[in-house]
């Protein structure tokens, strides 16, 4: 089964992130400009929070708040749900069902941050495991394996 650093090797380990005290319209910008859904908020290279769109729309939109005079810090996320690079496909999906996340920064045991995880990129695993399956059985079942 595939670990979570399999994941990142195969779609680049590359991560968007922003700081505690980045305006959250500069946060936003950044999120519409490379199409994606979240940013890991970095402080002294640990990890503090995760900022993501339902931030902004709960916490900066919901509230009334302008984005250009609210801070990342302010409405983040901070109880961020993590996983080892160890992590296997099934755990990864378990942790994302029961914490209601789509997306998991790749932390190790020093709090060194190796990529971040999407709901996507877990489906894509899942699938492409099952086209794998699929494949191999039909091969089975015609007798060509």
């Amino acid at each position: 089964m595939r670990t979570a650093m399999d994941i990142l090797r195969e779609k680049g380990g590359g991560v968007y992130c922003t700081t505690p005290t980045s305006r959250v319209i500069d946060a936003i910008h950044m999120m519409n400009r490379h199409k994606i859904g979240a940013l890991v908020v970095m402080s002294e290279d640990q990890v503090v929070g995760i900022f993501t769109e339902r931030d902004v729309l709960c916490r900066v939109v919901g509230e009334g708040h302008n984005p250009a005079d609210v801070i990342v810090g302010d409405v983040m996320t901070r109880d961020v749900a993590v996983c080892r690079p160890s992590a296997e496909l099934d755990e990864i999906s378990a942790v994302m069902q029961q914490q209601r996340v789509r997306h998991l920064p790749v932390v190790d045991e020093n709090g060194h941050l190796h990529g971040l995880i999407s709901i996507g990129d877990v489906n894509a695993c899942h699938a492409s495991e099952q086209q794998q399956q699929i494949h191999y059985l039909s091969d089975y079942i015609y007798g060509r394996a």
